[in-house]
């Protein structure tokens, strides 16, 4: 039915959260943070919720890429009364040099991708930067697989909106009817390609529920994948 998947990178087939807080641990250990905060997790309580919010308001073109990283970095500390820029600017280096390095995948994700790669074009589409996504992907050993990586950075759109959707589909010489997009995340993968008009499998390890509409597909593991496509 379909000849060509679009995939989402983070929390999809890397394992994003996981890769994110083993570097977060790594940098706060480095910086002696144990100095400004009472536990790793009172550090990471506080970056995680500002870092969703900052991203919507990226995401809605509110703040530029600079200002959402200068932000999210500077937030825990500016949160517990701390200025500190040269610290906000060394430690976000340290982790941006860190993190493509990190190679964790959701569980199954290889053997699915295994699966998937003799039977359908694949392409990525992250709204995610691109001097990290493809060394995400190098670290991981999944680059190979994928045709091309198609990020919003490219046209300054991000998903869910249409027009990004649409400029993949360009950018990879794909027909509407010919594709599928494969996500985690509801509001971004699953809304933005229905909105354009493209079948969508919902990856959901989390069993989300309340969604706004069925989705063409739904998986709780990669496993299930193969019953599918």
């Amino acid at each position: 039915m379909y000849k060509s998947l679009f995939i989402d990178l983070d929390d999809t087939l890397w394992a994003f959260s996981q890769n994110a807080e083993d570097t977060f641990k790594e940098v706060y250990q480095l910086f002696g943070f144990d100095r400004y905060f009472d536990s790793f997790e009172h550090y990471y309580s506080l970056y995680k919720k500002r870092n969703a919010e900052l991203w919507v308001e990226y995401g809605n073109g509110v703040i530029t890429k600079d200002e959402l990283n200068e932000k999210r970095f500077a937030h825990p500390f500016r949160a517990i009364g701390v200025e500190n820029p040269e610290l906000f600017r060394t430690y976000s280096e340290a982790f941006f040099a860190r993190i493509p390095l990190k190679g964790k995948l959701m569980p199954h994700a290889r053997e699915a991708l295994d699966y998937l790669a003799g039977r359908y074009r694949l392409f990525i589409l992250s709204n995610g930067f691109r001097e990290l996504q493809e060394q995400k992907m190098r670290s991981a050993g999944i680059l190979d697989y994928f045709e091309k990586v198609i990020l919003s950075e490219d046209i300054g759109v991000h998903k869910p909106y249409c027009e990004l959707f649409y400029f993949a589909l360009s950018a990879a010489h794909v027909e509407l009817k010919d594709a599928l997009m494969i996500g985690d995340s509801w509001e971004a993968d699953m809304e933005g390609a229905y909105r354009a008009g493209i079948h969508q499998l919902y990856y959901n390890p989390s069993g989300r529920t309340g969604l706004t509409f069925k989705p063409t597909f739904e998986i709780r593991d990669w496993k299930e994948v193969e019953g599918i496509l």
